[in-house]
């Protein structure tokens, strides 16, 4: 068809090159901002409300200050060193990512721009960052969050990105399947998040014994918009409207909801109540367990994997942690080990097993379809060899991502301490947000502004016009 028998709105012009698709970068966009929707607000009123009174303000803020800092630090540097020209096997050489050349030519996947990508892979890094906060509330330094934030994504971040994502990295080579962050956010997050913990120190006393979440409506808000926002989380990483895409989200879904319900069952047979935070967890694990597989497994794949999702990990935290002493030592304020570690791992192992071959050459556009066949796939075709080569690589990529988090969280944390103290003063612990900020969640009558009679909601008792009458509350 010749493009004067072409309707006017897709015929190519200098705002729409012959390789941009319209519906692709919309839906990219849409995608993007869904996962961004989930830190800001759904992570910070997660965090906000899942915590102690006192600490519902420094909470909220460690997300909101995350989300911010990574933007500048991606386009800064961070976006090419992930995705860029390699300088080593797991490094590209760090650029900026600003200049309107380089941001409105195709990017390196799809038929979308360098500026549409960047925004994409902006919201993945930021919000991995937000989940290692999940670690630490409750007692990290704001001074020393406010360092590691950069240091981490630049030095952990990136390095895990371009191994694994980027078309050059040696993980992608490898064939390691990674659909939309299973390694590169969770187990990331999770492991980081863990070895900050034991670095930073725990809470206070008080705080470990008890921790009450200040408000769980706004708790079950910022999670529910956490689960929706997945829908771009894992839809999006096609970088189409594809098919794949389609199936990457109703099995997320699927998945979740099946995690839910098992956790719940779970707590109802050894606890006797069904938790709503628990059912909280139970999302969360789904959710993880999902993501390295999403687009690559049938959906009674994603079921199985909802059910050892919602089972693996409640054990790990219900019954192991207590179990094993390295494990109690460590603080981790919102168990990200258990749910983003734990998860992870096990959702880039069943990944490994279950990955259809049909499935991975839909995703990955690639002929060669031993490249990447679950081992259940590989027995069941005599293709046992490629299974088990398959379930090799998805290891080796658990032990990378691990040594590699232990290791530079470690040693950022080692630094971050020779300049600021990672762990706030015992005075600070006790008064929490009003010590830190200056400032407190709520202003209820007996704690932060005090009722009068007298004086209304609006003005304040040298402003209202009494006359000499006193105002009557309604």
């Amino acid at each position: 068809m010749s493009l004067v028998n072409l309707p006017l709105n897709i015929i190519p012009d200098e705002s729409s090159p012959e390789w941009l698709n319209k519906g692709d970068n919309a839906w990219q966009l849409t995608a993007a901002t869904l996962v961004g929707m989930q830190s800001v607000p759904g992570l910070v009123i997660l965090y906000g409300s899942i915590v102690k009174k006192k600490w519902a303000v420094n909470s909220a803020f460690m997300a909101l200050y995350a989300f911010a800092a990574v933007l500048i630090c991606w386009v800064g540097w961070g976006y090419r060193m992930s995705f860029g020209n390699q300088m080593i096997p797991f490094w590209g050489v760090p650029n900026l990512a600003l200049d309107q050349k380089y941001l409105l030519k195709r990017a390196f996947s799809g038929y979308i721009p360098n500026a549409t990508m960047i925004y994409f892979q902006f919201v993945f890094a930021a919000i991995t960052l937000i989940l290692i906060a999940g670690a630490l509330l409750g007692r990290m330094n704001f001074h020393a969050w406010m360092l590691f934030v950069p240091l981490w994504l630049t030095f952990s971040y990136t390095i895990g990105a371009n191994s694994i994502w980027s078309p050059t990295g040696w993980l992608f080579k490898k064939g390691l399947i990674d659909y939309s962050g299973g390694y590169v956010i969770h187990l990331s997050s999770g492991v980081a998040g863990f070895t900050a913990a034991y670095w930073v120190g725990p809470r206070a006393t008080k705080d470990r014994e008890r921790f009450p979440p200040n408000n769980i409506l706004l708790m079950l808000a910022g999670a529910g918009m956490l689960w929706m926002g997945w829908t771009g989380f894992n839809g999006g990483d096609p970088y189409s409207v594809s098919i794949d895409a389609s199936l990457a989200v109703l099995n997320t879904h699927v998945c979740t909801a099946t995690s839910l319900l098992t956790w719940l069952m779970l707590d109802i047979l050894f606890f006797g109540k069904p938790s709503v935070i628990g059912a909280t967890q139970g999302m969360i694990t789904g959710l993880v367990c999902i993501t390295p597989a999403a687009g690559v497994v049938q959906g009674w794949a994603a079921i199985l994997m909802g059910l050892m999702s919602g089972s693996i990990p409640w054990y790990t935290m219900m019954v192991l942690h207590k179990k094993v002493g390295f494990l109690k030592q460590v603080d981790d304020t919102m168990a990200v080990f258990h749910t983003h570690a734990v998860a992870g791992s096990l959702g880039g192992l069943l990944s490994g097993f279950f990955a259809n071959p049909k499935l991975c050459r839909i995703f990955y556009l690639t002929s060669n379809w031993e490249h990447y066949i679950g081992l259940a796939y590989g027995l069941q075709s005599g293709k046992v060899s490629a299974g088990f080569q398959q379930m090799g690589v998805q290891i080796l990529g658990i032990i990378f991502i691990v040594v590699l988090n232990v290791l530079t969280t470690s040693v950022i944390c080692l630094l971050i301490s020779l300049v600021v103290p990672l762990r706030l003063s015992e005075e600070e612990l006790q008064s929490g947000d009003d010590a830190i900020h200056g400032e407190e969640a709520y202003a209820l009558w007996g704690d932060g502004e005090k009722f009068d009679s007298k004086v209304n909601s609006i003005y304040g008792a040298d402003d209202f016009p009494l006359k000499g009458a006193e105002v009557q509350m309604i």
